[in-house]
């Protein structure tokens, strides 16, 4: 029987929500999103007895991808990296990093492209965890990871409290962002928890009422 558990941490000077989500059945665990000081993720994992397998990337922004170089490094066997192929252009430029006059490793390619629907488990042979939803707008492929038996979405830069993702960056779509909130967010139950790239968490029910850019 899956027993998921989330753990969050914030992390960097852009202060990004790092998510560990682990099956304490297994003993196995993924990333999502590892940005600066990822060594604290490993830490977090290492306390909690699991195995980090996979790296669970939103989208290719930098600051999203910050870590998941020295990740990959430090696990052994390393973790495979999942992306939606829209973003890889992005992802092989170190997200943009550059833009910003930043400098980060580059990491590695992905090994797992992802696409809308696709179920991701924790294990091989175990139920699934979650489920990907093509998410576009703030970036061309960002996705986003529900997490039914949860009632969890983990929404990168899409939506915040009262907020949502930015459209001016290279590949943005303000109509396109609208339209992912519209038929990915606000579809889902209303008590659904949103779990941000950035901020505190919100519902589905509070953005649907509260949030002013919708």
């Amino acid at each position: 029987m899956v027993k998921l558990e989330i753990h969050s941490l914030t992390l960097g000077p852009l202060s990004n929500n790092v998510y560990l989500l682990g099956d304490h059945e297994t003993g196995r665990a993924v990333v999502i999103d590892p940005s600066f000081e990822s060594l604290a993720v490993l830490e977090q994992a290492g306390r909690q007895g699991w195995e980090l397998t996979a790296i669970w990337l939103t989208h290719a922004h930098f600051d999203h991808i910050a870590g998941a170089a020295e990740m990959a490094q430090a696990i052994e066997p390393a973790p495979w990296i999942g992306l939606h192929p829209a973003d890889a252009q992005l992802y092989r430029r170190a997200g943009g990093a550059g833009q910003f006059g930043l400098t980060i490793a580059q990491p590695p390619d992905p090994s797992v492209w992802f696409e809308h629907g696709m179920a991701l488990n924790l294990a091989e042979g175990s139920p699934a965890a979650a489920k990907v939803l093509h998410a576009p707008g703030h970036s061309p492929g960002h996705v986003m990871f529900y997490c039914s038996s949860l009632g969890v979405l983990f929404c990168g830069d899409v939506i915040f409290r009262m907020g949502i993702g930015r459209t001016d960056l290279t590949g943005g779509d303000p109509a396109a962002l609208q339209n992912t909130i519209y038929e990915q967010v606000f579809t889902l139950p209303d008590e659904t928890r949103l779990l941000p790239g950035h901020g505190p968490e919100s519902t589905v029910g509070f953005e649907k009422e509260h949030n002013p850019f919708m």
